[in-house]
């Protein structure tokens, strides 16, 4: 959080900037080849079973496991999630439901109980939370009521998880749009 705003009364939009959008495509490769190939966003960096610990959805225990590709597109961070079991979660719902479009946007913070603390006053309902293996950060994802694409994921990482980050952004900078649009993908 920005020093400015711990002076100033708590609202949802000084908690960060958001800098993800996530999706959940129905057709997890023709969304990569959409955003490599027509959009330009890119490399994807692909990271088959992502581990994640103490998941809980809608406050019960669940086992999700999901495979994600992320990639930068100018400034923006695009992440795709393909759901991999069918353990109850958020990205199971979207799938079921037939949704299309963006899933959820991504705000990186300082204090994750702070910002837990912030939704909650502001009648934001959490709806999944994670843990990064070995309690390093984790996430949570609130939902405001308003539709599809209206899910915040409030993400704590540390310094090492922000330079992992920049250095997706700038193989994007540096990348030709052709060479080895997905990374870690067979």
């Amino acid at each position: 959080m920005t020093e400015n705003a711990s002076s100033s009364p708590a609202t949802l939009a000084k908690l960060g900037t958001i800098m993800q959008i996530s999706y959940v495509p129905d057709d997890y490769d023709a969304a990569l080849d959409y955003w490599t190939q027509k959009m330009g966003a890119g490399p994807f960096f692909h990271t088959e079973g992502v581990q994640v610990e103490n998941v809980k959805y809608r406050g019960e225990p669940s086992d999700i496991q999901f495979s994600m590709a992320i990639g930068y597109w100018g400034d923006v961070q695009v992440e795709l999630i393909r759901p991999d079991n069918d353990a109850p979660s958020m990205f199971k719902d979207w799938r079921a439901k037939g949704l299309q479009g963006v899933q959820h946007l991504c705000i990186i913070v300082d204090d994750l109980a702070e910002a837990r603390q912030i939704t909650e006053s502001k009648g934001g309902e959490v709806i999944q939370e994670v843990s990064l293996p070995g309690g390093v950060g984790g996430a949570f994802y609130a939902d405001y009521g308003g539709g599809p694409g209206t899910v915040i994921e409030y993400l704590q990482i540390p310094q090492a998880g922000l330079d992992g980050f920049a250095a997706m952004r700038q193989a994007h900078l540096d990348w030709d749009g052709a060479t080895n649009p997905i990374i870690g993908k067979e």
